[in-house]
């Protein structure tokens, strides 16, 4: 009498065998937390990226907590001093953020793989 289900009469957790849904879930919790760990983990954690006198410091999760000059960096009186600074803001932004992106690549890329066979 399964063709009530609609082709449900397949799932092991139907009606024996196959499919263990109480392990399913354990690794389901499990793999949340692992991800709930490395998520602080990544915003706990600071890169700095550098372009000719400008740093930038982003954390793992690429927000923005620092901007940093050399100084002498930027003549205030100059209009191109003051583009090439924002220039130089942006690469070290985009290096920093470069790094960020790895970091977090590595540390959720395991947890990326989900379920596995399941």
């Amino acid at each position: 009498m399964t063709e009530g289900f609609g082709g449900l009469e397949g799932l092991g957790g139907l009606g024996g065998g196959g499919l263990d849904m109480g392990a399913l879930l354990e690794q389901a919790q499990q793999m949340q937390q692992q991800l709930m760990n490395a998520q602080a983990e990544l915003a706990a954690t600071e890169v700095t990226g550098a372009a000719g006198g400008v740093t930038v410091t982003v954390n793992g999760t690429g927000e923005l907590v620092g901007v940093g000059f050399t100084p002498g960096v930027v003549d205030a009186g100059d209009a191109e001093s003051l583009t090439d600074l924002g220039d130089l803001v942006v690469a070290a932004y985009r290096d920093a953020k470069s790094q960020s992106d790895a970091l977090a690549s590595e540390k959720l890329g395991p947890l990326a793989g989900g379920l596995g066979g399941v």
